[in-house]
């Protein structure tokens, strides 16, 4: 395979935490490789340790041991304010609870990574609608997080997620906080946010919701325990690290 097509290179990656005086191993040797233009699933239950891999693959944290290469960057090495830049520039973020400044606007909410990014205001507000478009809010600039749906409010996280043109959107339990009709209309959104050819990682605890995920990672005691790809035709089978 060509490296080129390979987003997230995982290998022999480990995370040990000190409690008192106990080691706890959070992750005890991932090896993981995601293509572009996957959707993929990662589930496990509570105290796997898939909350410490998502935070590792979005640059919230570094491994103890082992490489981590995003998008052929080595992250294992970088200092805070290099993770603080990728995790701006390469991925986008979408959370259970919206995470939106409650006092600006939409269009406000997802301009907001330009802005830390240092783009000039006409260029903010022309990306910032285009995502408000990409995710059925058009005309909905102007609106507080208040005046909003729970299911718009997402829309707008996805929104803010897409502005950066991210290498991956990483989302966390995106539908959590959302009844089940607005939580299938939000995977809808990211069923095609992924058929335009971008890379998602979906982290939940919920088979249903998995099941829109091409490929099904899963974590147990801090290691992989499968790793499953779904339907025919689809992404090409994941390729397995060697040594």
């Amino acid at each position: 395979m060509a490296s080129n097509q390979i987003l997230i290179e995982l290998k022999g990656i480990e995370r040990t935490y000190r409690v008192g005086e106990e080691e706890v191993h959070a992750l005890a040797g991932i090896d993981l490789r995601i293509q572009r233009n996957e959707f993929l699933a990662v589930m496990g239950p509570s105290g796997s340790g898939k909350s410490t891999l998502m935070n590792l693959i979005g640059c919230l944290d570094t491994p103890t041991r082992g490489s981590y290469l995003l998008n052929g960057i080595a992250v294992e090495g970088l200092d805070d304010d290099e993770l603080a830049r990728i995790r701006n520039l390469e991925i986008g973020f979408v959370f259970q609870t919206f995470n939106l400044l409650p006092r600006a606007d939409t269009l406000r909410n997802v301009e907001l990574p330009l802005v830390y990014a240092g783009l000039p205001r006409a260029e903010r507000k022309r990306r910032g609608l285009h995502a408000l478009d990409l995710v059925g809010l058009t005309g909905c600039g102007h609106r507080k997080p208040n005046e909003l749906s729970g299911g718009q409010r997402q829309r707008v996280a996805i929104a803010r997620a897409l502005v950066t043109n991210p290498s991956l959107i990483l989302a966390d339990e995106p539908t959590g906080n959302l009844d089940s009709k607005t939580g299938e209309e939000i995977l809808s959104v990211f069923e095609q946010i992924h058929e335009a050819g971008n890379t998602i990682l979906l982290v939940t605890h919920d088979e249903g919701i998995a099941r829109h995920a091409r490929r099904i990672v899963r974590i147990l005691d801090g290691v992989i325990a499968s790793d499953t790809l779904r339907g025919a035709g689809g992404t090409p089978p994941p390729v397995r690290l060697e040594g």
